[in-house]
């Protein structure tokens, strides 16, 4: 080891654990005691250098400042094992945002325009739309930050806030399905009824109840992680904040922390799982008690796009979950890959989904779509006639008195 100069620290990076030593995981393993005391003297200084010892390898730090300043800021590397194929990633990243963004943007607006739309099954997709819009919007910038700049930091607040938006919306985007199911088992079960039982103000009665119980859940995890100390080294292997990772950040005790989080996801995950389980049991009874297969027919079709969200949601939600708790000798960008997989797919699909699945939403969205097409023609069909009059031009006989009170009206 290298004689330590004053002022200057010294960080080594091994190879068999190509992460940076540190107090809390033994400085310098090889080390006496005369180098242990010059680290702990320098830490106090502040400042960095880098050596090389004991076939460590020299990384260059630039990009950290091991500073007093940085005790409050994570770094997040994006994708372990993949940094060289980030901007490739970012591609499928940004494509995705942005078609999620198109679609339920394109929703929202059918509905809230659309008088004949403004019912509790589509005030609940767009409920459902709000929360697909939140979810990546999160998520993306940040890891397209990472991606195409190398912005890694993040500080301890900004990562608590990003985690508990994340868990709030996915909790609140599985309240939704709850309600759906809900919504298609009392309009398959009791249809005669289903205006008393889910009127709009119901359905948003519903919604902020969902929310509250999302953010009551959630709300207790940054705040059990903010109470605690984190470790020296700093560096999340991800492309955001999660529960789970921040965790491992954390040196003092965290078993009230562990314990909630896990009774928080098998409450919230199995309730909701259950219900939705319990309400398609029902519809399917009913269905089958039906005698017409052409009304057996129409009443799962309403079920069709509800199921579909159903599982590209949990689907891949149910896989990134026991990969963490049974995948150990799965690589980890498959694990990352897969919550990334989750926060984006069903935000895309949701949109295209029910668009293509309902006929009454279908035919609205190409109402609205052909309208704007025909306005942009008409509205350059007018400009058109109206330089052609301002130029002289001679109009058929008898109609230029016509022509030119129309485009002077338009």
């Amino acid at each position: 080891m290298e004689e330590l100069r004053p002022g200057i620290c010294q960080v080594v990076v091994c190879e068999n654990t190509n992460s940076p030593t540190d107090r809390e995981g033994g400085v310098f393993p090889h080390a006496g005691e005369t180098q242990k005391a010059s680290w702990e003297s320098c830490l106090e200084q502040g400042t960095l250098s880098i050596s090389e010892s004991y076939r460590c390898t020299n990384r260059v730090m630039a990009p950290f400042n091991f500073t007093h300043s940085d005790a409050s800021t994570f770094i997040l590397t994006g994708i372990p094992g993949l940094e060289s194929a980030h901007i490739w990633i970012s591609i499928p990243f940004f494509t995705f945002y942005v078609i999620s963004l198109l679609g339920n943007v394109t929703l929202l607006s059918v509905v809230g325009k659309e008088q004949t739309l403004q019912k509790p099954m589509y005030l609940l997709l767009c409920i459902l739309a709000l929360t697909d819009i939140a979810t990546p919007t999160f998520v993306v910038p940040k890891a397209l930050g990472i991606f195409w700049f190398n912005l890694k930091s993040i500080t301890v607040a900004g990562c608590l806030t990003q985690m508990f938006f994340l868990h709030t919306i996915s909790v609140m985007h599985s309240s939704t399905l709850v309600t759906m199911a809900f919504d298609r088992y009392v309009a398959i079960c009791n249809p005669l009824r289903y205006a008393t039982i889910l009127s709009n103000a119901q359905i948003a009665k519903l919604g902020l109840a969902g929310l509250i119980r999302a953010v009551l859940f959630i709300l207790p995890l940054p705040l059990l992680l903010s109470q605690q100390t984190f470790c020296a080294n700093r560096i999340i292997p991800h492309t955001q904040c999660e529960h789970v990772d921040l965790e491992k950040m954390v040196c003092g005790d965290i078993t009230v922390s562990r314990i909630y989080g896990l009774l928080l996801m098998l409450v919230i995950t199995g309730f909701d799982l259950t219900f939705i389980a319990i309400s398609y049991g029902l519809i399917i009874r009913a269905v089958l008690r039906i005698s017409s297969q052409k009304a057996h027919q129409k009443a799962l079709n309403t079920c069709t796009a509800h199921i579909c969200v159903m599982l590209t949601y949990y689907t891949p939600t149910t896989f990134s979950i026991l990969t963490h708790y049974f995948g150990q000798g799965i690589a980890p960008y498959v694990h990352i890959i897969l919550a990334d997989l989750y926060l984006l797919i069903p935000p895309m699909l949701n949109p295209i989904i029910y668009g293509v699945k309902t006929k009454e939403l279908r035919d609205k969205v190409v109402k609205y779509t052909c309208r704007s097409s025909a306005d942009t023609k008409f509205t350059q069909s007018s400009a058109d006639t109206r330089d052609d009059i301002s130029s002289g031009l001679q109009c058929p006989s008898g109609n230029c008195q016509i022509v030119r009170e129309y485009v002077n009206q338009h």
